[in-house]
């Protein structure tokens, strides 16, 4: 049987290029080598790559070995019916089309081949400008449907990144965030990354900078450890439901914190922030993603990196906030091995946007959680120590009047008693016995009341226990937080590890700590700078207190610890006394320096425990 040769159509392959990918053919199955011959020859002119079949042997094993994107498949073969082999090729691959060719012109046999699934029905002999028109239309429907599919996939792709950035942000927007939380929403932007709904890479690693901004340490991780486990790793996770809620539930019963091969390498991933020509700095700090390819790129990619990641491709891209560099994701596709392009960056651009708020709208949180901490801890010691320094001060200097009253009363009184009662003993006359009586009474009520001014100034001795310096200090400070903040007032507080305990009455040494601050902070009205700092040895414990103030005058240095002397125009000049007596009882000692380059330094003393 032949194939009619005319009219033959001008060779052409201008409008052919689209019809077959790389890679496909086109099978010529049929027993006739003569019919073969011409189609094979036919198709070559027109640009198509072709094979050749025989029998439905050769016929299979052409379909397992190749692309085949069309078959023209003769009905009756010598070991099977091409009818038969209908539901067999087209389960094998749905988008395969195949055209039956035949001498038989029966509607029956036509329609039985449309209903296997053949995409048309040709007689023989075949005239080649129907053959070819057939062809092509076959094709460009196969080819319109498989892009069809595409486009519907990637536009599903899209929905579900625009919905998980959506919820993603809608949960960012209905609470703060805690460390907990930032987490799993770091996990569910790494979840969108690598997912199959997703931007489909096949590892994700998260890396922020420490607290100080002074190392870049791995944080997350997500993909296979090994290029086997490709395809499994996301087998359990089901993302198409994209309520925030359900997505987080996944995240969790997955586990992320495991000992794969994503999580050593992640938590080995370190580098020094002050290293600006490392390519993660270096994309950080310029804030731009860096495309690594074989290795290379435009910045100098560190061996050590292409080690730990046991990949010479991937991506970079930074996370910043308009005040600071936050780390870096780090994306590739280490068991697909497909080629990481620009449109893909830029969408990977996006996620990365979103971590970054994330990241930042939890680290805003994090610190107005410690200043309302820090706060509150002011506010409970200044409600418990508001009256501290006015009792102190006012009994320091009551007493301190008290003694010297008592002291310049008591001898005149003494001898005016004596003298009264001496009297009494030489007189008998009753008007003068009644007044050197009532005299003689009287001092008698003065001198009580001397006692009593004298048991008043009594020393207290202190009650000593294990005090934790650097927690009384840390409290001390507290107190004058508030005025700190108005006067421009910045603090530094050096303390040894490990903080030292001392034998101190905590009452008392409070009060001497918050007298000198006290004073340091007075002595700052227009701002400047405290430092309080800790020193040991074996035999004892210096608190030295350092401000940039006004300081004291060198005539004035030596009267500074006077009772009632004082320089301000307010207080009684007793603070300073009292800081004294108290390291006194405590076998403690107290130094006041002027500073050459302005302001005072306070020493303060103490005997280490015994």
């Amino acid at each position: 049987m032949m194939v009619d040769p005319q009219p033959t159509p001008t060779p052409t392959t201008s409008d052919d290029d689209t019809l077959l990918e790389q890679g496909e053919k086109i099978l010529i199955v049929d027993d006739y080598p003569d019919i073969v011959l011409l189609l094979q020859e036919f198709l070559t002119d027109q640009g198509f790559p072709t094979l050749v079949a025989g029998s439905a042997a050769e016929l299979r094993q052409a379909v397992k070995e190749h692309d085949i994107a069309l078959i023209l498949l003769d009905i009756g073969l010598p070991d099977a019916s091409g009818i038969e082999l209908l539901p067999e090729l087209k389960a094998g691959d749905p988008d395969r089309a195949v055209i039956m060719l035949t001498a038989v012109t029966d509607l029956q046999t036509a329609l039985d081949c449309l209903r296997q699934g053949a995409d048309d029905y040709l007689t023989k002999p075949v005239q080649f400008t129907e053959f070819l028109n057939t062809l092509r239309k076959i094709l460009e429907k196969r080819r319109l449907t498989i892009n069809n599919r595409r486009y519907q996939k990637q536009i599903e792709q899209a929905r579900f990144r625009i919905e998980l950035l959506h919820e993603l942000t809608m949960q960012m927007n209905s609470a703060y965030l805690s460390m907990t939380e930032l987490d799993e929403i770091l996990q569910a932007i790494l979840v969108g990354i690598t997912a199959e709904e997703g931007l489909q890479f096949n590892r994700a690693f998260l890396a922020l900078f420490d607290d100080q901004g002074k190392a870049l340490r791995g944080r997350l991780a997500i993909g296979p450890g090994q290029k086997e486990e490709g395809g499994r790793i996301w087998h359990d996770i089901q993302a198409r439901n994209l309520q925030f809620k359900d997505l987080i539930a996944s995240i969790k019963a997955h586990s992320f914190s495991d000992d794969s091969e994503v999580n050593r390498i992640v938590q080995a991933l370190y580098v020094d922030a002050s290293d600006t020509d490392h390519i993660l700095i270096h994309s950080a700090g310029e804030r731009k993603s860096i495309n690594v390819i074989n290795g290379q790129s435009e910045w100098p990619v560190a061996p050590e990196l292409l080690g730990l990641l046991q990949e010479e491709c991937f991506v970079v891209v930074p996370l910043y906030s308009p005040s600071r560099s936050l780390g870096v994701i780090i994306a590739d596709h280490f068991v697909t091995e497909a080629p990481i392009t620009e449109p893909l960056i830029r969408d990977l651009e996006s996620f990365a946007s979103q971590a970054s708020l994330a990241i930042e709208h939890c680290h805003l949180y994090m610190a107005m959680e410690n200043k309302i901490q820090e706060l509150e801890a002011v506010t409970h010691e200044l409600e418990q120590n508001r009256d501290l320094l006015v009792e102190a001060e006012r009994y320091s200097a009551v007493g301190h009047m008290a003694a010297q009253l008592a002291h310049n009363i008591r001898n005149p009184i003494t001898s005016i008693g004596g003298t009264a009662r001496l009297l009494a003993r030489k007189t008998k006359d009753p008007d003068w016995l009644k007044f050197l009586n009532m005299m003689t009474s009287e001092v008698a009520k003065i001198e009580t009341t001397l006692e009593d001014l004298f048991s008043f100034v009594e020393t207290v001795q202190p009650e000593k226990e294990p005090v934790a310096l650097g927690s009384l200090l840390d409290k001390s400070l507290m107190l004058y937080y508030p005025a700190m903040q108005r006067q421009n007032i910045t603090h530094e507080l050096l303390m040894p590890e490990p903080e030292p305990v001392l034998n101190l009455d905590r009452k008392l040494i409070h009060q001497v700590f918050v007298h000198l601050i006290r004073n340091s902070v007075e002595a700052m009205p227009d701002g400047g700078t405290l430092t309080i700092s800790v020193e040991q040895d074996n035999n004892e414990v210096r608190v030295i207190l350092t401000d940039t103030g006004k300081g004291i005058a060198d005539t004035n240095l030596d009267r500074a610890t006077d009772p009632f002397f004082t320089t301000k125009t307010f207080g009684t000049g007793m603070g300073l006394t009292l800081v004294k007596r108290i390291l006194k009882d405590h076998a403690g000692s107290l130094y006041i320096q002027r500073r050459e380059s302005g302001g005072t330094r306070i020493i303060v003393q103490l005997p280490m425990m015994s």
